[in-house]
C-alpha cells in the first residue's frame, strides 16, 4: 500500500474516530437532558397528587355546610375522577401529544371546579368560619401555586431538551436512538385575558334629578 494510501486511510481513521467521539458526547447530552425532563416532570406529579388527596377532605368539609351548592360539589368530585382516568406513565405521556393534551385538560378542568368551590364558599360565613375549612382552603391554594411554579420549570427543561434535540447533529443522532419530542403545557383559552370581577352591594341609589324650572 502507498504512502498516499495510507494516508488517506489514516484521516478516514481520525475521522471516524473524532465522528464516533462527537457522536458519544451529543448522545450523552441528549440523555442529560431527557432525564432532566422526567426529573421535573415527577416534580409537576407530586404537586397535582397533593392537590388530589385534598380533594376528598375538602369535599367532606364543605358537605357539612347547610344547602352549599351540590352541582358545585358534584363538579370537583367528577373532575377529580377524571384525572384519574389517564393512566400512561410519565415517560409515556411526555412521549404522546395527545394523551398528554388529555391529561391537561383534565388537570385544569380540577382547577376551574376547585375554583368555582372557593369562590362559591364565600356565600357560607358559617363555613370560612370553620378551621378546618380555612386550613385546607390554604393547602389548597399554596398547592396551587407550587403547581404553576412546578408547570414553568418542567417547560423550561422540556424546551432544553426539545431545542437541542432539533440541533445539529444531535437531530441525527436522536432521530438514530428514538430521541422522541416533550411534549409542553399549554396555556388554556382565555387565559390570556384578565378575569373580570364583579361585586354587588345592592341596588345603587338614584342619581338626583336636576330641579324643573
Amino acid at each position: 500500500m502507498g504512502k498516499v494510501a495510507l494516508v488517506a486511510l489514516a484521516i478516514l481513521v481520525c475521522v471516524a474516530a473524532v465522528a464516533g467521539l462527537s457522536g458519544v458526547g451529543v448522545y450523552n447530552r441528549l440523555v442529560s437532558l431527557s432525564q432532566g425532563v422526567d426529573a421535573q416532570w415527577s416534580q409537576v406529579e407530586n404537586a397535582y397528587q397533593r392537590r388530589a388527596d385534598l380533594v376528598p377532605n375538602l369535599v367532606a368539609t364543605v358537605q357539612g355546610a347547610a344547602d352549599f351548592e351540590r352541582s358545585t360539589l358534584s363538579a370537583v368530585t367528577e373532575a377529580r375522577a377524571s384525572v384519574g382516568k389517564v393512566q400512561l406513565s410519565g415517560k409515556d405521556l411526555l412521549n404522546n401529544p395527545q394523551a398528554f393534551a388529555q391529561f391537561q385538560a383534565a388537570q385544569d378542568g380540577l382547577s376551574s371546579a376547585l375554583s368555582r368551590l372557593l369562590v362559591v364558599s364565600e356565600k357560607y360565613p358559617e363555613l370560612k368560619a370553620t378551621q378546618g375549612f380555612r386550613d385546607l382552603q390554604g393547602q389548597i391554594e399554596s398547592t396551587e401555586n407550587r403547581i404553576s411554579v412546578e408547570r414553568m420549570r418542567f417547560g423550561e427543561t422540556a424546551q432544553a431538551y426539545n431545542t437541542g434535540r432539533l440541533q445539529f447533529p444531535a437531530n441525527i443522532v436522536a432521530g438514530i436512538f428514538g430521541f422522541k419530542e416533550k411534549a409542553y403545557f399549554k396555556a388554556r383559552a382565555g387565559a390570556e385575558q384578565a378575569p373580570k370581577v364583579e361585586f354587588s352591594f345592592g341596588a345603587s341609589p338614584a342619581a338626583p334629578q336636576p330641579a324643573r324650572p
